[in-house]
């Protein structure tokens, strides 16, 4: 890879970057098709095929599924990529962001992630997150001061197609204990609400992770639904209507 490098001439630099964001891109999802590819750095399908065929000739392992599209194979990752100013800044303002969030699983392990990330920053981009951190002020609110640690688990859950099992307070104080197969996770004024089927109800019913009492995660999997979040939307739009 670096006599790879090397070897391109200064001429070659804006496809350089390109190739490097290219390589990110293929280590941030399992599968990209092309087009995906094209349309993220604004260059045509043929380009694309060019840019694997170097990436490849480089000794970069991409895999390439016809029909579906490219990865990276297993096991193999580069090392860590330098991050712009501003790429910084967002960082930076993104855990503000979270730091104020109302689930306090998702606080800790951001908290550990972005100082991995923080660790590969250089000494000027330290300097300057620092000091954007002190400059940066997000407003709680303060009416609602429930909290919630189930968030992680949860995730967990939605994307191993994992049954909960919890103990739930409604609105009016009313305590079930329910299992539920979690479908998708969403925030609104600072609380983390979960949809997901209830078994209970024997429908979708959206949750406060905030009026969660107790919670596990079972062995147990459900079959996956076979409806996307927007049109699980759709039909709660449909029905607030009729």
């Amino acid at each position: 890879m670096i006599i790879f490098l090397f070897k391109m001439s200064k001429k070659e630099k804006p496809r350089l970057t390109r190739l490097t964001a290219i390589l990110t891109q293929l280590q941030s999802k399992r599968m990209w098709t092309a087009r995906e590819i094209a349309e993220k750095h604004q260059i045509s399908i043929r380009t694309v095929y060019r840019d694997i065929r170097t990436l490849e000739s480089a000794g970069i392992p991409i895999v390439t599924i016809e029909g579906k599209g490219y990865s990276i194979m297993q096991g193999f990752h580069l090392p860590p990529v330098m991050f712009t100013e501003r790429e910084a800044n967002a960082m930076i303002t993104a855990e503000q962001i979270i730091l104020r969030n109302k689930d306090k699983s998702l606080i800790e392990e951001y908290k550990n992630a972005v100082a991995k990330v923080k660790a590969i920053l250089r000494y000027s981009q330290k300097e300057k997150t620092a000091l954007l951190s002190e400059r940066i002020v997000i407003r709680k609110n303060e009416e609602n001061n429930n909290t919630s640690n189930y968030l992680m688990q949860i995730q967990e859950a939605v994307t191993n197609f994992k049954l909960i099992e919890m103990i739930y307070y409604s609105l009016q104080n009313e305590k079930t204990k329910r299992i539920i197969e979690p479908f998708a996770l969403y925030s609104t004024q600072e609380n983390w609400l979960l949809i997901a089927f209830c078994r209970l109800r024997n429908d979708f019913r959206t949750f406060r992770l905030d009026r969660i009492e107790k919670i596990q995660v079972l062995t147990q999997e459900f079959e996956a639904h076979k409806i996307t979040l927007q049109e699980y939307f759709e039909i709660c739009k449909e029905k607030n209507t009729n």
